[in-house]
């Protein structure tokens, strides 16, 4: 399974972007898919994850600020960013779990700063 990340950059405070995340490969029952990241000199901490079904989990800290969704035909998974602050600036990871394995992306940057 790959996943590639894309979507990330730099961005002012405010801002939004959105990242999309595209799963290929030997993919046959996805359980969930998500968004990690991990900024300078801290640990990798999730950000939302949505499950096959469509549930939806949140960090508190990116609550009514990022929304998750994914396009089931697509094995693709998006995390749509809106009102950025200056720390959520953090290499973003996708992860996909397939049964019982995890999948990681390459990780994209984003940054936010004026």
């Amino acid at each position: 399974v790959q996943l590639v990340e894309s979507g990330g950059g730099l961005v002012q405070p405010g801002g939004s972007l959105r990242l999309s995340c595209a799963a290929s490969g030997s993919i046959f029952s996805i359980k969930s898919m998500g968004w990690y990241r991990q900024a300078l000199g801290k640990q990798r901490e999730l950000v939302g994850s949505i499950t096959s079904g469509g549930r939806t989990n949140y960090a508190d800290s990116v609550k009514g600020r990022f929304t998750i969704s994914r396009d089931n035909a697509k094995n693709t998974v998006y995390l749509q960013m809106n009102n950025l602050k200056p720390e959520d600036t953090a290499v973003y990871y996708c992860q996909l779990t397939q049964i019982v394995l995890d999948y990681w992306g390459q990780g994209t940057q984003v940054t936010v700063s004026s």
